[in-house]
């Protein structure tokens, strides 16, 4: 029997149990954990179903046997709680790219030959630099569409040749990279490769794409964290706290977030296992 599940943008696609494996063997879970959970969906599944409940779902049962696999299998999830305002977004982008081998900074405004701009990042290195807009989206189904690509080309004609640091040809601004945390819609990317926008989402391009970037360089957002209460996250937030990492090292902060000692060093423990691999 074929099963139609209802996507997150509202349109319907077909269940494919090889989607659902791979991104749970992604997330670390073994061999029988994927085949128990696949068990355990595939006898609840109906037609129509939303691919959040889906998740959900498998979310739970991961969470049951391995709380380090199941924030894992949250990354994406996680993503989408980098606000409200999109600027611990920016820094986590910050973050990520220094990971990379960039300096970076966030929120800068640059004078372009005929007008301001606001830059959300700028990143540079000794062999390469380039400015990004930071598109956030708090819900999987929005996608960044054909009017967000064509103004950023428009700021790259604006801005080209300025310089963003002191090196001499590698600083000037050549490439403007469009960074989401969710799709980018097919005209957009057709835009995009046809004015030579760099673009940046969670499953594009195929290499190197956002989820990959941030796997191989475990960087997670405090985000992935399931002990954490919203109101606990913004409060990090506002003391410039992005990363699990950066929890980790500013471990003072627990005192004020009125934290047990057990819940304490069950979120160290699993930060722990998160950046260890």
């Amino acid at each position: 029997m074929s099963i139609t599940v209802l996507k997150a943008d509202g349109t319907l696609e077909k269940f494919q149990v090889s989607k659902l494996k791979k991104s749970l063997h992604r997330a670390g879970a073994s061999k029988q954990e994927v085949i128990n959970i696949i068990g355990e969906i595939e006898n609840t599944i109906y037609d129509g179903i939303k691919t959040q409940q889906i998740y959900r779902q498998a979310f739970n049962l991961l969470r049951e046997s391995r709380g380090t696999v199941a924030s894992r299998y949250s990354l994406r999830r996680a993503m989408l709680n980098l606000g409200p305002t999109g600027f611990p977004f920016e820094k986590f982008l910050a973050r990520l790219f220094e990971k990379e081998g960039y300096q970076t900074k966030v929120g800068l405004v640059i004078s372009g030959s005929c007008a301001e701009h606001e830059i959300d990042l700028i990143a540079y290195k000794e062999t390469h630099s380039f400015i990004a807009e930071a598109k956030f989206h708090a819900r999987p189904g929005l996608k960044s569409d054909l009017q967000v690509a064509l103004y950023s080309y428009a700021r790259l004609l604006d801005l080209q040749g300025i310089k963003i640091c002191n090196r001499d040809q590698v600083c000037k601004i050549k490439e403007f990279w469009l960074i989401t945390n969710t799709k980018f819609t097919t005209a957009a990317k057709r835009y995009g490769n046809c004015v030579g926008l760099k673009m940046l989402s969670w499953n594009y391009p195929k290499k190197d794409n956002l989820q990959i970037l941030i796997e191989k360089n475990r960087i997670y957002p405090i985000t992935v964290l399931q002990d954490l209460s919203a109101k606990q996250v913004d409060f990090l937030f506002s003391k410039n706290i992005i990363l699990c990492s950066d929890l980790l090292k500013n471990q003072e902060v627990f005192k004020t977030l009125n934290l047990s000692k057990q819940k304490q060093q069950k979120i160290l423990t699993e930060i722990e296992n998160l950046i260890e691999g």
